[in-house]
């Protein structure tokens, strides 16, 4: 076995897609995008949970997210490594800094911006209702992740449902198939 040298393995690092998550609970992130984030780690993502307290772990390890103490928000958005950020609604519209931010990104327009929960912004800079639908792998993962929060696993569906905006990735590219499609474009 071949082990990678130091400048090999910074090379790996710098190279991958990063997705940065803000969320005020980890329970929320494993229910409402578990399903998700666990296909994008599994894709090569690096999936950082940026939350106030990261105390229960495991649910988030399970999805292959790694939990990280939230510190200064602006920093996530200034990080040039990351090519995609999500919020969870109740953030974007509690937290000034992160809506802000989130705004900013959005007019950019370098950086893929999702959001989930019940309450969306209206008129959301043109962010549109897309759906991710989960692999097998992430709904059996996501149950697991579901267990392992005390929360029923009973809720997964085979998609969960966002608004997302400002994609970085061009649509025209066919060698890219995006994992958020639109409102009504499932795939099967």
């Amino acid at each position: 076995m071949r082990i990678a040298s130091a400048p090999e393995a910074a090379a790996s690092t710098l190279f991958r897609y990063q997705l940065d998550v803000i969320a005020a609970s980890a329970s929320d992130v494993v229910r409402a995008a578990g399903g998700w984030l666990f296909d994008r780690a599994m894709a090569g993502w690096d999936v950082n949970l940026l939350i106030a307290d990261p105390s229960d772990k495991r649910p988030l390890r399970i999805l292959g997210i790694r939990p990280c103490a939230l510190g200064s928000v602006e920093s996530v958005f200034e990080s040039p490594r990351a090519q995609a950020i999500a919020v969870a609604a109740e953030v974007f519209n509690s937290d000034a800094r992160v809506r802000e931010n989130v705004v900013m990104a959005l007019k950019r327009g370098l950086t893929e911006v999702t959001l989930w929960g019940d309450t969306w912004p209206p008129d959301f800079y043109g962010a549109e209702a897309v759906r991710h639908r989960l692999s097998p792998a992430a709904r059996a993962f996501k149950a697991e992740a579901l267990a392992a929060a005390g929360l029923a696993a009973a809720s997964i569906t085979t998609t969960e449902t966002f608004r997302s905006g400002s994609r970085w990735y061009p649509a025209y590219q066919p060698a890219y198939e995006p994992d958020l499609l639109a409102g009504g474009g499932l795939r099967a």
